[in-house]
């Protein structure tokens, strides 16, 4: 029989606070332990004020800021990812390092995703 996680016991309201605060916890681990997450977190920043102070309909603002947060949660998901392979073992193995590979390379798509994306919505509104 496995242990009974004691998160998976809260119901209602207790819950939802228990994973709040959880989620809070990580992204508070994210910005101490993950450079990559603080200089994503700092272009996200960036962006999203520039998205703001351009003449962009309310949908293009949306999808300039979201596809920026889409980033953001393919490194944090990479992120765990990577604490999980490490967890499990420091040993250097084929698929180990496949695994933080992918991660890796889900985390460059994003990045050329929003790139692309960014590309498209500025070049369509000004040229």
């Amino acid at each position: 029989m496995q242990p009974v996680n004691e998160f998976k016991s809260k119901s209602g309201l207790k819950r939802i606070f228990s994973a709040f605060f959880y989620s809070l916890d990580g992204l508070k681990a994210a910005w101490c332990h993950e450079h990559a997450f603080r200089q994503e977190l700092g272009l996200f920043v960036v962006g999203t004020l520039i998205a703001l102070l351009l003449r962009i309909s309310a949908f293009e603002k949306l999808v300039l800021i979201g596809v920026l947060l889409l980033v953001l949660i393919v490194e944090l998901i990479n992120s765990a990812l990577e604490a999980v392979v490490d967890r499990i073992s420091l040993e250097l193995h084929p698929l180990s390092k496949n695994a933080k590979d992918f991660g890796s390379a889900a985390v460059l798509l994003t990045c050329i995703l929003a790139f692309a994306t960014w590309a498209v919505v500025l070049f369509n509104r000004f040229y």
